[in-house]
């Protein structure tokens, strides 16, 4: 099974903004949702190497050693063959000529560069619509073939000779030193016409190559950063504008669904959705970054969501939303692949969009008061809404729910929750406050400070000196790590410095950090799982304002040596340092961001 499957890790991304592209560093591409990233996949080899589809791309000769790497300071990812007879480059983007560009053009662009010897290559290009489930027409044409599917067509343009083949189409081609192959893979709507391609293709991807360049080092350079780790940070920063659907101001959790958090196991959810707790969490990246027009673009998808009055319930925010902002959809299995090395049920949706997380008030409304610090503003109907949300907040705060982790064991009474809704409140405050807005602060600061004596003496665990995962037990949890950095008590607080050292006795292995121990906290799922690496970089930055500077920079330095050969992370960390989970994974990268910050200005210069 696992010869047929490369390593999670073993993976780049390319995009256009509107969805992604995973590609191998064995030249496949492997997973590909068109038109946008929630689109059912095209290419999904991934979920299923036999039937669900891809485009390989690969020498014939004996292949010694391969690399992967990101053309400086851009998305564009570069795969190198070094092989008996030679070495070959292949370039792969998603052009992108402008911001905001209103006749943008979805395209996959390949260009293979023969850059020493004499190397054959083998291409095979075999979309499978729809998940696998969809049949499609192939046309072979003077310039390439088109793939038309139910409700997309893909116009293949290719410099090379090929022909139709008994999954699609490709063959084999030689190329001299010096010489270039190359394939323009567009996608269209069912019934829009391929165009006559009178542009000379060589010029065209040139042309392409360069504006996509531009694109991506125009955008970074607004970057404010300029601290020890820029590359780290700056990969990261390009990976949260990877996942970002420009024309609506979203940014995804990640572009994959039903990756494993276990080989084998059945945690494979779909995070091809918008988590307005993530949300929260990536407009703070934004803003700390100097990437003030992405952060306002994102501000604006969240204003809208936070205008439903909803109902009694989830109350007016949901977990998660679909990149238009509806709710996101209901859980489905494909039942017909078999899943990343045989690890089903391959899940699309998220039932955990049926949940209740308190949490994500207190995520929310902390990310609109930094945007309201550092940002331009909240305008006054923005304002009414919030205060129709903390309306219910105030009434609702106290109940179970299903916790930050979204388990599937029932609700309980989360004191992350209780903490999340003590930073919503306790920012409409001060931003009340500060602005002179209209406020009842009376009643207001009257919840706050009943949440926060509640969660001293009923999330607090006197006989084992630590805070705990929820009331009436003893769990540890790694999101207590938070309490500091949201400013419920002081990084040197004998309460928070005690539950560190739990923490790091119970879920601290080396730098690694588990959410919590699934033996002690059932979480209605079978089996275990890797190290939450966003929980890593809460420890980074945790150790780093309580004052352990040195053992924070270690602890960064380490798990920088679990991102992949381009700088990427998914979602966790294997017994064995592998990657495991939805790959890449915003959360994770946003935690990096945050780490590397309060790190640098810990440390000093």
């Amino acid at each position: 099974m696992s010869e047929r499957y490369l390593p999670i890790a073993e993976h780049g991304l390319i995009g256009d903004l509107r969805t992604a592209a995973v590609i191998g560093t064995d030249g496949r591409v492997s997973w590909f949702c068109a038109p946008r990233f929630d689109s059912p996949s095209v290419f999904g080899a991934l979920l299923d190497a036999d039937d669900g589809g891809a485009w390989s791309l690969e020498p014939v000769c004996e292949v010694t050693n391969r690399h992967q790497f990101y053309f400086p300071d851009s998305n564009i990812l570069v795969t190198r063959f070094l092989t008996v007879d030679g070495i070959v480059e292949v370039q792969d983007l998603m052009p992108i000529l402008r911001p905001r560009d209103s006749g943008h053009r979805q395209r996959l662009v390949r260009r293979v560069v023969n850059i020493r010897g004499k190397v054959r290559l083998r291409t095979g290009i075999a979309p499978r619509f729809d998940y696998g489930r969809a049949d499609h027409r192939l046309d072979v044409t003077s310039t390439g073939a088109v793939f038309t599917g139910p409700t997309l067509r893909l116009d293949l343009r290719t410099s090379e000779r090929l022909a139709e083949t008994d999954d699609g189409f490709g063959g084999e081609f030689d190329l001299d030193e010096g010489e270039t192959a190359l394939f323009v893979l567009e996608v269209l709507a069912h019934d829009e016409s391929t165009g006559e391609h009178d542009s000379d293709l060589p010029d065209e991807v040139e042309r392409l190559f360069r504006a996509t360049v531009g694109f991506w080092r125009d955008w970074l350079g607004q970057s404010t950063y300029t601290g020890r780790w820029r590359e780290m940070v700056h990969r990261s920063a390009l990976l949260l504008k990877l996942l970002t659907h420009e024309p609506s101001g979203a940014i995804i959790a990640a572009p994959t669904c039903a990756l494993p958090e276990k080989l084998g196991g059945e945690r494979n959810w779909d995070y091809r959705h918008v988590w307005i707790r993530d949300a929260a969490f990536s407009l703070y990246a934004l803003l700390r970054l100097g990437f003030m027009s992405e952060a306002e673009d994102f501000f604006s998808w969240l204003t809208c969501r936070f205008s439903d009055p909803g109902d009694g319930e989830f109350g007016p925010l949901r977990v998660m939303y679909t990149i238009d902002g509806e709710p996101a959809q209901d859980e489905e299995v494909l039942e017909h692949w078999e899943g990343y090395r045989g690890s089903a049920p391959v899940r699309i949706g998220n039932a955990a969009a049926e949940q209740l997380q308190l949490d994500i008030y207190g995520e929310l409304i902390d990310s609109i008061y930094l945007f309201n610090k550092y940002g331009n503003g909240i305008s006054h109907q923005d304002w009414s809404n919030l205060r129709q949300v903390l309306e219910w907040l105030l009434e609702n705060w106290d109940k179970p729910d299903e916790g930050i982790w979204e388990t599937r064991a029932g609700r309980q009474e989360h004191t992350f929750s209780r903490l999340m809704c003590w930073v919503a409140i306790e920012r409409m405050v001060r931003m009340a406050r500060q602005r002179g807005l209209p406020a009842d602060l009376g009643r207001w600061t009257t919840v706050r400070d009943e949440i926060y004596e509640q969660i001293m003496s009923r999330g607090w665990h006197e006989e084992k000196d630590s805070f705990t995962q929820r009331y009436g037990t003893f769990v540890p949890d790694a999101s207590l790590l938070l309490m500091p950095l949201v400013k419920f008590c002081a990084p040197t607080d004998p309460r928070f410095l005690s539950t560190l050292r739990v923490v790091e006795r119970t879920l601290v292995v080396d730098s690694l950090v588990f959410r919590y121990d699934p033996d002690q906290s059932p979480d209605g799922l079978d089996g275990d799982e890797g190290t939450f690496s966003i929980c890593s970089f809460w420890y980074v930055e945790a150790l780093a304002r309580c004052g352990r500077g040195a053992e924070a920079r270690l602890a960064l330095e380490k798990m920088f040596t679990y991102a992949n050969h381009v700088g990427l992370y998914a979602e966790q960390i294997g017994l064995t340092g592998d990657q495991l989970g939805n790959f890449p994974q915003a959360f994770t990268h946003l935690s990096l961001i945050s780490a590397a910050i309060n790190l640098d200005r810990a440390i000093g210069d």
